[in-house]
């Protein structure tokens, strides 16, 4: 989503994983853009799953006082899964329910950091404010729907030129 709706105006502002499946990327690539870019604001935008493989990372952030912002997409599930699992396999649902989670903002808080959750979209924008405001580490959780799905998506096996753009699979 990032990649897609954020306005991007100059070089070396986006690092990413290419969309290769490397759930819990966003962290750690966060923290190694601020080690390099003390000065800059560095966010990382991730997915619930992904954040959850990683977010004992939080304290290497706190450790080496590096400002790094964390939004957390949360939908409740493995989301690039869910949706490949949905489109390809009929809505089979195996191992992607996230249903049973922590608490983002205590978890954020109990590393001393601060934490803040939009839940409607009427808060979101005085989370965002306040979280990219705050002079170090932050936590951001965005509650989405549960079927939130991202295009384009490429199907399994498929080239670029098979990517689907839309929910209706054009």
């Amino acid at each position: 989503m990032a990649a897609q709706f954020y306005p991007f105006s100059r070089e070396r502002q986006w690092i990413t994983s290419g969309g290769l499946g490397a759930m819990g990327f966003g962290l750690p690539a966060a923290i190694g853009a601020q080690l390099a870019f003390r000065d800059q604001l560095v966010v990382a935008v991730v997915g619930d799953g992904g954040f959850q493989m990683t977010n004992q990372e939080l304290a290497t952030a706190v450790q080496y006082d590096l400002p790094v912002k964390i939004v957390i997409m949360n939908n409740g599930y493995l989301g690039m899964v869910r949706q490949w699992q949905e489109m390809f396999y009929d809505r089979a649902y195996s191992e992607v329910d996230l249903s049973v989670a922590p608490d983002f903002v205590k978890l954020a808080e109990a590393y001393g950091v601060f934490g803040a959750r939009a839940t409607r979209p009427e808060e979101l924008a005085g989370v965002l404010e306040a979280g990219l405001a705050h002079k170090g580490v932050a936590v951001i959780e965005v509650v989405v729907s549960r079927e939130e799905n991202v295009f384009p998506i490429v199907p399994a096996g498929a080239s670029s030129r098979d990517m689907i753009f839309r929910s209706d699979g054009v």
